[in-house]
């Protein structure tokens, strides 16, 4: 699989948990500590980790430490990436004939 590709599919994988959607709702408002974000989930910490580790390997999310605390917070650069691949997938290009490419 192309580079492109695979960091493309590990950003809509990021994608793909409602879990790992609301922590993403929860940073559009700022970074967050890891224990806020695991007491608003409601999971366990190996599964808070889990998602985690996701969100931070598809770029969309990143973390820093501070003492025995990593707080977490979205990715301009990631987020970014993540529009552009999505309109790299869904915008329809034209061409001039506007015929099915099954029809001759």
């Amino acid at each position: 699989m192309d580079t492109e590709e695979k960091k493309i599919a590990t950003v809509f994988k990021a994608f793909c948990d409602e879990n790992r959607i609301k922590i993403l709702k929860l940073l559009v408002t700022g970074e967050k500590c890891a224990c806020k974000l695991n007491e608003e989930i409601n999971v366990t910490q190996p599964t808070m980790s889990h998602h985690m580790k996701i969100l931070c390997d598809s770029g969309i999310v990143t973390g820093r430490r501070e003492g025995k605390w990593t707080y977490y917070s979205i990715s301009h650069e990631g987020a970014e990436f993540a529009k552009e691949a999505l309109e790299l997938l869904t915008k329809v290009k034209c061409t001039n004939e506007n015929k099915s490419c099954c029809e001759k």
